[in-house]
């Protein structure tokens, strides 16, 4: 089978790899979809300074995976050939607390091992996946679909769901890429009475009006005056971060999604005479991560809809190019 790898230096190699064959409690799934992720291009693709959870290890990458199965190894309980799946991209050790919890996300242990940075992902013909890691995929969504929900869209759920969005709040949004687009759309679904958007790119925030991802969008300068009840950070970059807190009335609540840079902020003024509370929220659980699939299914809410651009497996050097340039949404390895 095909397999792509990530050396580095903005470089995509495109490698023949053994089929795998499942063991214990494994499947093999006919890849269908594969997008790709910011923290790809970010660790993986320009350069390689991942440590610990971001250790590429020189597997196949690709670590947003949906597709369907075709082999199942013994001990398999539930799936069978045929079943579509989302991949939940973290295998933890399954023993520890956070595993128990289903954030294997937050397992510690030497055995986690994540699809495209230490164990094969989702940019090749075949996927190997442990059972446990695979959330079926109802028939009312695509193999895209599937993809944008293992990573993006479950990220920005887990992030809502923790500043518990309901018809009362007004909701910024700051960073309206792929993650930012998911967290406004699913805010709406949420009940949020206005989302409102930050960003710096004029493509991004037109792409988020079209979709309507946000009822108001503007850039970093023009926020003057802003002010909601929760706020969701989804770029990393530490001018948005402090826009998301100086943005939240008192007693509201800010959750912090984007990966990398800083936070800093004056904290007496800034969050303890505000009452803000604060969350750092990294992915989700395997448990959440189902739970949004269902509410998908049932919203008539298809996370396909923030892609830009679909490549071939063959084309995917250019796919990276194209996610690592100007993309204003996601960018997708689709494969028949």
């Amino acid at each position: 089978m095909r397999g792509v790898f990530l050396p580095g230096d903005r470089r995509v190699r495109i490698d023949a790899v053994p089929d795998p064959t499942p063991g214990h409690g494994q499947v093999v799934l006919q890849m269908r979809a594969s997008t790709i992720c910011g923290s790809d291009l970010r660790a993986i693709y320009r350069e390689h300074l991942g440590t610990g959870p971001e250790g590429y290890q020189d597997v196949v990458a690709g670590h947003e995976p949906c597709g369907e199965v075709v082999e199942v190894g013994p001990g398999v309980q539930r799936l069978r050939p045929g079943d579509r799946v989302v991949v939940y991209h973290i295998a933890g050790c399954g023993l520890c607390d956070d595993c128990r919890l289903g954030y294997f996300i937050s397992c510690t242990s030497p055995e986690r091992a994540a699809y495209g940075w230490q164990r094969d992902g989702g940019h090749a013909d075949l996927l190997l996946a442990d059972e446990i890691t695979c959330i079926p995929l109802p028939d009312e969504l695509s193999f895209v679909d599937g993809a944008c929900i293992a990573c993006g869209f479950g990220t920005a759920y887990e992030a809502l769901a923790r500043l518990a969005i309901s018809g009362r709040d007004a909701v910024l949004v700051t960073g309206l890429g792929p993650v930012g687009l998911a967290a406004g759309l699913l805010a709406k679904k949420l009940g949020a009475h206005r989302v409102v958007g930050v960003e710096g790119r004029e493509d991004r925030r037109r792409l988020a009006t079209s979709l309507g991802a946000v009822d108001e969008v503007f850039a970093p300068d023009e926020v003057e005056g802003v002010e909601v009840d929760a706020s969701i950070d989804c770029s990393g970059a530490a001018q948005a971060r402090s826009l998301a807190v100086d943005c939240t009335r008192r007693w509201g609540r800010v959750a912090l999604v984007g990966e990398g840079g800083r936070f800093e902020v004056d904290a007496s003024p800034a969050l303890i005479h505000k009452q803000l509370v604060v969350h750092g929220s990294w992915v989700t659980s395997v448990g959440r991560m189902a739970e949004l699939t269902g509410l998908l299914a049932a919203w008539d809410l298809h996370p396909s809809i923030t892609v830009t651009d679909r490549f071939a497996l063959d084309d995917a050097e250019s796919a990276y190019a194209r996610a690592d340039s100007d993309a204003a949404g996601k960018v997708a390895i689709t494969m028949a």
